[in-house]
């Protein structure tokens, strides 16, 4: 079981609830409510950056494609490198 900086009880059941969803479109309503359109907007494109990274592109090439900043291409380019693996994990399922 992971045990890193967010292992708390609510997060875990909120992960579970994650895990539980079907669909897209179960998703798009759960996320929906769940967050505001900024933060699904923020994640998904941290999402497009850590592809991006993986596939050798510059931060100019990010900033372009994708509108994001500097310190999320950096923040992003960090976890890749030296954060929990998260990334790795959900580019090689995908």
């Amino acid at each position: 079981m992971y045990k890193g900086k967010l292992s708390e009880m609510h997060l875990e059941a909120l992960f579970e609830a994650i895990l539980k969803l079907e669909t897209i479109d179960e998703c798009f309503c759960f996320f929906e409510d769940l967050c505001t359109i900024s933060e699904i907007k923020a994640m998904s494109q941290r999402l497009e950056v850590a592809k991006m990274l993986k596939a050798g592109a510059t931060f100019n090439t990010i900033v372009e494609k994708t509108g994001a900043s500097t310190a999320t291409i950096s923040r992003v380019n960090r976890c890749i490198n030296y954060g929990a693996g998260g990334y790795d994990k959900i580019l090689g399922k995908l």
